[in-house]
Order: C-alpha cells, then structure tokens, then sequence
C-alpha cells in the first residue's frame, strides 16, 4: 500500500511514521509513505497558495490553482490512485471503512487548511470525502494520519498478531470486551484490584461467553445507538 499526503505542512507528519508499527512497516516495504506539498505547484513569484473567498466570509481558502497542478501530478503518476479529502463537512470515517480502503493499492489523503478550500478541487478530484467526528481541526492532517493508522492495521502482515483484529471494538457491532494484564492481583494504597474469577479457570468458551456479556455491556452503557443496532441482528 502507498500513502501520499497532500499538505502545506509535510513535516507535521513525516515524524509519524519513525516509529513503531507503521516504521516497521515501512521497512517491510509493506507500506510506503510519500509527501506532496502545494505550495511547489504554485505559479505566482511569493509562493501564495491561499485567497479570499468569493462572495465574502471569514477567513482564506486555498486556491484552485496550486492543488489542481498538484493532483494533477499524482495522477499522472498513478491513473488508480484514491484521492480522499479530510474535511468536517463530510460523512464519518468508520471501522467498516477503514477495512474498505486497506484494499486499496495507492491513497492519497488530501489535507486542507485555513478556511478549507475551493469545492471545485474536490468536485474534480475527490473519490471520496471522510471526517474522523463533529468537531473542526486547524488541518486536515491530524485526520489523515488517523485514518491511516485504521486502514494500515488491516493490511496483512502490518500488525504482529492479526488474529487481534477479531477481538476488536466494532466488530459484531460491539465495543471491546474489557481486558485485563498480569498480575492477577494488583495491589496499590491499601486496595486490592482482582479480575473477574473467571478468567483465571483456564475454560475458554466461558470465558468467550463472559466477553461477549461485558462487551454487550458496555457497549449498551458507552454506545446505545450501537448496541439497538447489534441487537436488531439476534
């Protein structure tokens, strides 16, 4: 899988992807990351990549221009590349998706700044358009460095044990079951913190059926609209 990140500030990102998970990666030639910025696509001699809007309004957009010339780029290198654009004004970016798109061969996420930038950039370019919640960021770049540690967890050979992604929040429309580390019994200021006997009995499918039980649980009390969903499958 190829990463191409289309931002004004590349080295908000870069340090990302040294360490960790998505480094070694990276030195599996599993993954491979690459940055473009506008601003090297801009044709006036100041290097002006952003304007007001028209029609009036708060705040600069970033120009047709400069990221048209930058796509534009990318495109010719990779006819089957995916553009995603990370604005707030767009649908929510899910497990469900993430799994979609770790099938992809090349995405590339495009960041905004700013105001945001001209819709007609998007109409042109945009696969698709994600959101990561209800809330507005400086940049686009946050947004896309979240969703490209979702989708990379899914490729194969990305994480150590793959066999964790099953256990997972999300899947079966639940939230993840608690867990829980050795010690068995932690002890801290005159407390005693036990785990749920049952996990200590060796028998797994009770242990399966407890998990199933607590992560119904939970999810009921964090995420109802989650749980009405699950429970309408049985």
């Amino acid at each position: 899988m190829k990463y191409t990140f289309v931002s004004l500030f590349p080295e908000l990102l870069k340090p990302y992807f040294q360490t960790s998970i998505l480094a070694r990666a990276r030195e599996k030639n599993i993954l491979e990351f690459a940055f473009v910025n506008p601003r090297d696509f801009t044709i006036n001699k100041h290097l002006k990549v952003d304007d007001y809007k028209i029609g009036g309004g708060a705040g600069l957009l970033l120009q047709a221009q400069p990221l048209y010339d930058c796509l534009m780029h990318i495109k010719k290198q990779d006819k089957n590349v995916h553009f995603v654009f990370l604005l707030p004004c767009a649908k929510t970016f899910k497990q469900v998706d993430a799994k979609r798109l770790s099938k992809k061969d090349h995405i590339c996420f495009v960041s905004s700044r700013y105001e945001g930038l001209d819709e007609r950039i998007v109409e042109e370019f945009a696969n698709e358009v994600c959101s990561i919640g209800d809330f507005i960021l400086t940049g686009g770049e946050l947004a896309s460095l979240v969703m490209c540690d979702a989708i990379s967890r899914n490729i194969k050979g990305v994480l150590g044990n793959s066999e964790s992604l099953s256990e997972e929040s999300f899947e079966n429309d639940l939230l993840e079951a608690p867990s829980f580390s050795k010690p068995f019994i932690f002890e801290k200021k005159n407390r005693i913190f036990n785990v749920p006997s049952e996990f200590l009995k060796g028998n797994h499918a009770k242990i399966t059926a407890l998990k199933t039980t607590l992560a119904s649980c939970k999810t009921k009390y964090f995420r109802p609209d989650l749980y009405q969903k699950h429970e309408r499958k049985f």
